[in-house]
Formats: structure tokens, sequence, C-alpha cells
């Protein structure tokens, strides 16, 4: 099944129903459009897709599942490399379009909430925000040709930096993953996943 197949409008009208807004076909198009920018490699509609694969696993373990996948669908919804506000500024959209169609004040709170928390990837207090976490840095845990293409990927989507200095800044990020003690906050991801990641982390900072 191709990311469309799983990103698809009619899931999308499902997801607003279950939250209680109206079904709203732009909002949904102006994502689509958002994930197919061209400076885009990795943070694409076949991530998205991905992460709802996983939400599908796992749904059955959380709280407010619905809140869970709006939030993986707007976690990437702004995103330009160089910006240190990607995280706030999707945040933002998913809390005003929210805001607009009429959702309770404590749902677009933790939405925008588990958006957030992907920025620093610290560990969230809330087993809803942990899965959001954990499924979003999922890529890690992949098979090495899938981690492989993930890395090439986002070297792509830095491809004006320079080769040393995306190398440091790489390697710092890929080395503060493996010095915490879990790299994944649930239990369920860190027997699916942890041991994959970490090898797949020292290969690849072994290889900046």
């Amino acid at each position: 099944m191709n990311a469309i197949d799983v990103c698809s409008l009619k899931r999308w009208n499902t997801l607003c129903l279950r939250l209680g807004i109206a079904a709203d076909g732009e909002t949904y198009s102006a994502l689509i459009r958002a994930h197919a920018e061209k400076h885009r490699a990795y943070h694409t509609l076949e991530h998205i897709a991905a992460c709802l694969r996983h939400l599908d696993d796992v749904q059955h373990r959380l709280k407010k599942p619905e809140e869970v996948e709006m939030s993986l669908w707007f976690h990437d919804a702004i995103y330009e490399p160089f910006s240190a506000t990607n995280e706030d500024d999707s945040a933002e959209w998913a809390a005003d379009w929210l805001q607009e169609r009429g959702a309770a004040k404590p749902v677009i709170a933790r939405i925008a909430d588990h958006i957030l928390n992907t920025k620093s990837h610290d560990t969230p207090e809330s087993v809803d925000g942990q899965y959001m976490l954990d499924i979003d840095l999922s890529i890690l845990g992949t098979s090495p040709e899938i981690y492989d293409e993930f890395e090439l990927n986002i070297r792509r989507e830095y491809r004006r930096v320079p080769g040393f200095i995306f190398r440091k800044k790489r390697k710092a990020i890929l080395q503060d993953f493996l010095e915490r003690e879990n790299i994944y906050a649930t239990e369920y991801f860190r027997e699916k996943l942890e041991k994959t990641a970490r090898i797949n982390l020292v290969r690849a900072v072994s290889q900046l």
C-alpha cells in the first residue's frame, strides 16, 4: 500500500469526525502539497504513511489515538531545513486550524504539545506523547537498507551545507541518541526497535 493510500482522504475525513470536527478536504490537500515540496527528501508523505502504519499497530495502547494521529499529520507540515521553528510553526498551523473548526481547547493543547515534543525529542510525560515520539523516531530502528536511505535523504535536505559542517552536526545529533539510556520511551518500541536503532546509529556515526 503506497503513501497516498495510507494517507487517504477517507482516512482523514474519518479522523476529523473522530475529533468531533467537520471534515476539511481543503486542509487535507494543503497537507498533501506541503509534504510534496521539492526540497523534501525524507520529511515527505512517505514518512507520514510510515508513522500511521506504526500508529495502527499501537493505537489500542493509547488514551486518545485520534489526537496522536492528527499530531502525526501536522508534525512536519511546515519544514524548512534551515529554520529553527518548524515544529512551532507546524503546531501553530494545527492549533489555528483546530480552533477554527471548533475543537475543544484541551484537545488543541494536547495536539500542539505532541507536535512540539518532536522538537527536542525529550521524553514526554504522557503515555500518548511517548508513543507519538517513538513513532516519529521509528526510522532509527528500521533495516540497514532503509536506515541508510534515511541518512541519504537527510543529507539531500541539507545539500547546501558544506560536507564537513554537516558531518560534525549530524554526528552530534546521532551521538546524543546513543548516549541516552533509552532511545525509545515506551517498552513496546524498546523491545521492537532499540537494539537495531543502536546498531544503525553506531554504524552511521562511524561513517561520518
